[in-house]
């Protein structure tokens, strides 16, 4: 009897497999069963197993020329970029330059002028003498003149676009700041403004230091202004500065149309950014539409949108400089609100859920020495202190 079991249950089981391995061998044909290519994939025309008949580009130039081409060149399969283009049609449209054009010097010059320099610094026998006593200084004030003339602009360009200044200031366009602007806050310069770095309210609570490279003659236009400021709209903007027909780069001197206001983040908003923007006139524009009272105290009258600024005055100004920080609440702002604004302070509070500890575990493998001080009853806890 025992053994009839055993034999009746081994067909049993021999039947149930084979039927499971028909069954897996269908889903496996089933799935490596694939739908032909709509058309020519990337690279297959490359004989991968004759890698050295493969043209080589010999020069970055060539190579840039062809990627630019590839690149422009549409594509019959979809990407996850298009499928958002698809979504969101404003995103994939093309987005315009409003700034100077941009003239590049000529590589044979850059190249000769390298090659000059480095046979005047091999002639120069107290330079060698430096490097050899490890003496040597290098002077930054020339590297960083270096760096603005040559790739600054498309650095600065690059955390524009990371920060989303053009995305919130100029919607779908941008420009090639090639006008650096500094921006020192403080009697001792101690607050300056670079491209993102973090100032607090208080040390931007005065009007600031400004000096640019300005031809005699020349008229320029300083805007400051704040895209995450406003209250009430978040399309809108608070304008904080706003000054016109800056003869030659002299600040002082030009036509102010709204007087400086300092940053003023609300309590728990987190950081927010302050944005300079620097515009070339073509010749005096008459500001008197955009004047503020003086005082400005209103918030209502601070409301402000680049955009529109820009567009009615596109026909006489072009952006060219660029620099921002960012600010998050401290004292300051009270006193702003209180005494400046005349109004109540907005406090927004973010409510944190407890620390979740996951269950207890008698015996824990790999957990720090205070991994029961989670577990603990009393009220003073010590392991957030570690």
């Amino acid at each position: 009897m025992a053994l009839r079991t055993v034999c009746v249950a081994s067909l049993r089981t021999g039947t149930e497999l084979g039927v499971n391995n028909a069954r897996t061998f269908v889903t496996t044909a089933f799935l490596c069963r694939r739908i032909p290519p709509l058309g020519p994939m990337p690279n297959e025309e490359i004989d991968v197993q004759n890698l050295e008949s493969v043209e080589k580009y010999r020069s970055y130039t060539r190579y840039l020329r062809q990627a630019e081409e590839a690149k422009n060149k549409p594509a019959w399969w979809k990407t996850y970029r298009s499928y958002m283009e698809k979504a969101d049609p404003e995103h994939g449209a093309e987005r315009v330059d409003i700034g100077l054009p941009y003239y590049r010097p000529k590589r044979t010059k850059e190249v000769r002028e390298r090659k000059q320099a480095m046979k005047d610094n091999k002639k120069n026998v107290e330079l060698e003498r430096a490097s050899r006593l490890r003496t040597f200084k290098i002077p930054l004030d020339k590297v960083q003149e270096t760096w603005e003339k040559s790739s600054g602009p498309f650095h600065i360009k690059r955390l524009a676009q990371h920060y989303g200044v053009f995305r919130d200031l100029f919607p779908m366009a941008y420009f090639l700041p090639q006008v650096p602007i500094q921006i020192s806050y403080g009697q001792d310069n101690s607050g300056q403004v670079h491209y993102g770095n973090r100032l607090t309210p208080t040390e931007a609570a005065s009007v600031p230091q400004i000096s640019f490279n300005a031809d005699e003659g020349s008229l320029w236009t300083l805007l400051l202004t704040c895209p995450d400021e406003h209250l009430l709209d978040n399309e809108a903007e608070y304008i904080h500065w706003l000054v016109g027909n800056i003869p030659g780069g002299v600040v002082q001197a030009g036509e102010e149309l709204c007087h400086y206001l300092p940053p003023f983040p609300a309590r728990g908003t987190g950081f927010h950014r302050y944005i300079y923007v620097l515009f070339k006139q073509e010749g005096t524009i008459n500001f008197q539409e955009d004047v503020r009272p003086l005082p400005c105290h209103s918030l209502v009258d601070r409301t402000f949108k680049t955009l529109d600024f820009y567009r009615k005055h596109q026909d006489n100004m072009t952006p060219v400089g660029l620099a921002f920080f960012q600010c998050q609440w401290d004292e300051s702002v009270t006193n702003t609100f209180h005494n400046t604004l005349n109004m109540r302070e907005p406090v927004f509070e973010f409510i944190r859920p407890p620390v979740y500890h996951p269950p207890q575990v008698k015996y824990p493998h790999g957990q720090p020495l205070r991994y029961l001080d989670r577990y603990r009853d009393g009220k003073e806890h010590t392991y957030g202190i570690y």
